[in-house]
């Protein structure tokens, strides 16, 4: 007996990844190309099929074309990309919710006009307004210089300020947020930070790192409700970005409080993983223990720091600062403090999940992992080293060994490498931000932005690791060129690769049958554009769960 149409059809949809026969789609996306994600080549001409909020099917368009139904919504794609929603692994996510409604100091191209934007900024607050954020770099100013409270005391008298270096690892505080906090000449600086002092001994404002604490322990924390917007802010901005899911880096209780709150009011439109202060390891094992979370929101591990950043000289190296004789950088904590906390965290069964910048940060790190490792028996732990930015040439293949998750974030190398060849010299830049290399030797690559450090648009993160294009236009073939990677490769870094790296590569990451549908359709085909091109893409739809939650406007 021949089997009917019904069962051919699905046969063949079944070999391409696809099934269900007679059911009919919610959503059909048709009239572009389908990369879904299985494999670093091209994609093909086709569409998706979509039920329930998971992938019904994906096929050429007239075998999807059986799954629409009267009720049956069809999204265009004209010509664009259909694929897996972007995946940030590393953001601080409601953070940068707060920055969209604060100063903007990232592009002030001058003292002056870093000063002008906070004048302004602060006539509009009531009096003891904190101001906050600001994402300023200092780099782009003639001969570098790191600003001082003195330049902003006179503008904002009334309004205590603490405003940030773009990379977080520094902050420039006026003299109010200073009498604020009790600091003085006389206040020791802590361990694993700076305070930056005058020739009277004096501080100029400047606090780095764990000094930063000093500070922000006077400043008032976010209402819920202010929270709440901002985080409301933060996901729209996502949306429209084609950001599907984050991986929150360095968040708090509370801000896990104000992602559940959106979520039970039918707001949330990410999926979420929180990592939450490494130190404070034990709390977290007991929240888990309670209640880890779900597919929308829920606790991924925990997260802690090695150094600080090459941009502000506190990334630890084996070898001094190419600019600063015998200085090496710091460790926010202490060698034996770090391998105490790993250790207590993986012995409760937790990720984990490490800044490190400097080669000397990471070579330390990995050490550890593999001692926690073998102490504790194998088991799969998916390690996390966040930045893995300067790295020696041994400690590279580690990584693929170990299956240690090099968490990277591509526009940083676009961005750093501007200047950070004058801090570390023309050979250690050989093997930073070694996407070619880490990739070849099998490590697990999860790409991410570090929003605010860096822009939340993955397509920018894409056109950097592809054509490592420093953002002042001095290397048009690629800064340290040999480091490029493939659109393919890097598509799959942002996308599969976020979703091994959380633990989720059953759910989502991919467009196959059975995972939820979050799915970005791109105005363009990557795969067909000059790669200087590839950071103009826009998404044309954003969906979660089956449910759009972008449309670009006609």
């Amino acid at each position: 007996m021949r089997p009917g149409p019904c069962v051919l059809v699905a046969l063949a949809l079944v070999a391409i990844g696809g099934g269900g026969c007679g059911r009919k789609a919610d959503v059909v996306v048709q009239g572009g190309t389908v990369w879904t994600g299985l494999s670093t080549g091209r994609g093909q001409p086709g569409a998706v099929a979509i039920a329930d909020g998971k992938i019904l099917a994906v096929g050429d368009s007239s075998q999807i074309a059986r799954y629409v139904g009267s009720k049956t919504e069809v999204l265009r794609a004209n010509g664009g990309l259909v694929m897996p929603g972007f995946a940030d692994g590393h953001t601080h996510f409601i953070d940068g919710g707060f920055q969209l409604a604060s100063v903007d100091l990232r592009d002030a191209a001058t003292p002056q006009e870093f000063v002008r934007r906070l004048k302004e900024y602060a006539a509009r607050l009531k009096p003891g307004e904190w101001i906050t954020g600001g994402d300023w770099d200092h780099t782009l100013w003639p001969g570098a210089t790191l600003p001082q409270h003195g330049w902003i005391d006179s503008v904002t008298p009334n309004n205590p300020v603490f405003v940030n270096r773009l990379d977080g690892h520094e902050a420039l505080a006026n003299t109010a947020a200073m009498h604020a906090a009790g600091v003085t000449k006389a206040t020791p600086t802590p361990q694993g930070g700076e305070i930056l002092h005058d020739a009277r001994g004096e501080p100029t404002g400047i606090f780095k790192d764990r000094a930063m604490d000093l500070i922000w322990h006077a400043a008032p924390d976010p209402s819920p409700a202010q929270r709440d917007s901002a985080l409301a802010r933060a996901l729209a901005h996502a949306a429209a970005l084609g950001v599907t899911a984050t991986a929150h880096m360095s968040a708090s209780f509370a801000d896990l409080a104000s992602y559940r709150r959106l979520e039970h009011a039918g707001r949330q439109t990410l999926r979420v993983s929180l990592y939450l202060p490494l130190d404070s390891w034990q709390a977290v094992a007991e929240s888990v223990a309670r209640n880890v979370g779900d597919d929308w929101v829920r606790i991924g591990g925990v997260k802690g720091y090695m150094d600080g950043s090459a941009g502000s000289r506190t990334a630890f190296f084996f070898e001094p600062f190419s600019d600063s004789a015998n200085y090496r950088g710091l460790m926010q904590h202490p060698e034996a403090d770090m391998r105490k906390w790993i250790g207590g965290a993986d012995s409760a069964g937790l990720q984990i999940a490490v800044h490190a910048i400097g080669d000397r940060a990471n070579a330390i790190l990995l050490a550890i992992y593999d001692s926690v490792a073998r102490a504790h028996g194998a088991r799969d732990r998916r390690f996390r080293v966040e930045h893995a930015q300067h790295l020696r040439p041994q400690d590279i293949p580690r990584f693929g060994m170990q299956r240690v998750v090099a968490s990277m974030q591509p526009y940083h190398a676009i961005d750093d490498g501007r200047w950070v060849e004058k801090r570390i010299g023309p050979v250690r830049i050989k093997t930073t931000y070694a996407f070619r290399t880490l990739y070849d030797t099998d490590a697990p690559l999860a790409f991410g932005s570090d929003w605010t450090v860096a822009p939340l648009d993955p397509m920018l993160g894409v056109y950097a690791a592809v054509t490592r294009r420093t953002l002042d236009g001095k290397n048009p073939g690629g800064w340290v060129p040999e480091q490029k990677i493939t659109l393919g490769e890097t598509l799959r870094a942002y996308t599969y690769g976020n979703a091994w790296a959380t633990f989720n590569e059953q759910k989502w990451g991919t467009l196959a049958p059975g995972r939820f549908a979050d799915v970005v359709v791109l105005d363009r085909d990557p795969f067909t554009v000059p790669a200087e091109s590839l950071g103009t893409i826009k998404p044309r739809y954003t969906m979660v769960g089956g449910k759009v939650v972008y449309r670009k406007a006609s």
